[in-house]
């Protein structure tokens, strides 16, 4: 293990100088950085919320409103279900918690049944116990009358998935904002952490989460009016949407078909524009060519009549249409500032949130606080490197310097790695990158100590060392892999910091094995060699 061919040794020496370069850039201001010529490595470490400072929300999942539009498309995809079956209803909504459907002939519920367990999906897996289904359908107390009920199973099921889904449209928004440090994280069932480093002012970000974001245009009723609707009733399929307080020229109130004529989801663009007549702000949006369709054909079949812009269930705009629009394009007018029309199309070109999004608690962490705290790391591993040096040397004399050079070989490389694949670096991952340089002085104790055996059993320097560094590194591998197992469950399992401190701990084993193991063997080896050359006697200073 003591020989090293020659193409090992500069393939040694060139790892160790790119990762010099990789870790030089923390060490330097931007502005310096700004003057290095273009081939050299500039990227940084960024900073994480406990060291830069920034916001932070967290954010609950609105359980109510999910299951309620749950109950919404549950209702109407019954209503489709029955028409296809020809099986005539009387009347079909949404009472507490489940769908009440109200059957024509009685006679008809269990055909009925039937038909609507089709809607019913799966969940779970059955290999864990956990398999189930979403909804439940069941005959209700009067003859005639159908339940449709979610199920505990499927409620958690969809507050997982809404949950997923809410962290990538926030992923979306926060990074249209200009930055790729955010952190967006589940926490529990139903909550998302937001940690947005170098942020003051959360005011915006909270503007561009908080709202859902649910577009949708709906046709308007022909003949009712709002003050008819309240005094009766709605007309099936219809329902009163109130309008945008902020919005003005237009009415209190709109009588609208329940299910929209598009939907958000057939948007591919939204950009902020102005007006070219009024020069006020709107926004510009363009349709998918399914959208374009079902919008170009109402439209065609609808000229002179109003039609309705709902956002998150109010009427922003509710324009005439003056001619068919057959390019799947348009603009949404409104009482906009250039600032809100920004966000809002930020918000649609993202997608909208499948649930309200409530704050539950907020804090902004100042640049001061973070500054503390890398000054306390910087202090803790300066005084932890300097013990660590002067005991290393102090217990293994030369060797010991070999090992002290190992360990700044490991804190370059474990630099580079982070720098290279953009880690954030956060207080956890400071202690992480700390606790390896002692896993990494473990292995040279392990090499140094077994060295001292096999010396005592009366070996000769040169068996001594090779046995050594054999037979130890079959322990340091096992303790490491043990070690990052941990990491792994730790990365798999964990969020937000200790996902940090995971993957700082397992870049720092695989440096750390190649510093204790390789650079060091090669030091000794070098060492061995210069003294074989003077002939002298070799005594292992240890």
């Amino acid at each position: 293990m003591l020989h090293f061919e020659r193409w090992k040794i500069f393939a040694i020496v060139g790892t160790i100088f790119v990762g010099f370069l990789f870790a030089l850039p923390n060490f330097v201001s931007k502005e310096t950085l700004a003057s290095w010529p273009s081939w050299l490595p500039k990227r940084q470490m960024p900073l994480g919320l406990d060291l830069q400072g920034g916001a932070h929300l967290l954010l609950a999942l609105d359980e109510k409103e999910l299951k309620t539009d749950w109950l919404n498309n549950l209702r109407e995809d019954a209503r489709k279900t029955l028409r296809d079956a020809k099986i005539g209803f009387s009347g079909i909504g949404v009472a507490g918690d489940a769908v009440q459907v109200r059957l024509v002939k009685p006679e008809d519920t269990d055909r009925a049944i039937t038909e609507l367990k089709k809607l019913v999906q799966p969940i779970g897996n059955p290999l864990l116990g956990t398999s189930g289904s979403d909804s439940e359908i069941e005959k209700g107390a009067e003859p005639g009358l159908v339940l449709m009920r979610p199920t505990s199973f499927g409620i958690q099921e969809r507050l997982s998935h809404a949950a997923a889904a809410s962290i990538e449209t926030i992923n979306r928004r926060v990074n249209a904002m200009g930055t790729a440090e955010s952190t967006v994280v589940q926490q529990g069932r139903d909550r998302v952490l937001v940690q947005y480093p170098g942020l003051s002012d959360t005011k915006q970000l909270k503007e561009l989460i908080g709202k859902t974001a649910k577009l949708s245009f709906h046709a308007v009723h022909p003949s009712i009016s709002v003050e008819e609707a309240k005094a009766s009733r709605p007309p099936m399929g219809y329902r009163i949407y109130d309008a945008d307080e902020k919005e003005e020229g237009y009415q209190s109130a709109y009588v609208l078909a329940e299910t929209p004529v598009v939907q958000g989801d057939d948007l591919v663009d939204a950009q902020p524009g102005f007006d070219h007549q009024t020069n006020a702000p709107i926004i510009s949006f363009r349709f998918n060519q399914s959208g374009a369709r079902k919008f170009g054909n109402f439209s065609k079949n609808h000229v002179g009549e109003p039609f309705a812009i709902v956002l998150d269930d109010k009427v922003i705009s509710a324009p005439v249409i003056r001619e068919a629009i057959l390019g799947g394009s348009g603009q949404i007018s409104g009482n906009f500032t250039v600032e809100s029309a920004n966000n809002l199309a930020i918000q649609l070109r993202s997608g909208a949130l499948p649930a309200k999004l409530t704050i539950v608690e907020e804090r902004t962490v100042g640049p001061s606080l973070g500054a503390d705290s890398i000054e306390s790391g910087k202090l803790a591993g300066i005084v932890g490197l300097v013990a660590t040096v002067f005991l290393t040397v102090y217990a293994y004399g030369t060797f010991g310097v070999y090992a002290v050079i190992g360990l700044f070989v490991h804190a370059v490389l474990i630099l580079a790695l982070m720098s290279m694949i953009g880690t954030t670096l956060t207080l956890p991952g400071i202690a992480g990158f700390v606790l390896t340089i002692a896993m990494a002085v473990d292995a040279n104790v392990l090499i140094y100590e077994r060295i001292r055996e096999e010396l005592r059993a009366g070996r000769t320097a040169i068996a001594a060392i090779e046995n050594g560094f054999q037979r130890a590194f079959v322990t340091i591998i096992d303790s490491q892999l043990t070690t990052l197992a941990a990491a792994v469950i730790m990365f798999w399992l964990g969020s937000g910091p200790i996902r940090g401190f995971a993957v700082t701990l397992t870049l720092g084993i695989l440096t750390s094995v190649f510093a204790a193991v390789t650079v060091t063997r090669l030091l000794v080896a070098m060492w061995l060699k210069n003294a074989k050359g003077k002939g002298r006697a070799i005594t292992v200073p240890i």
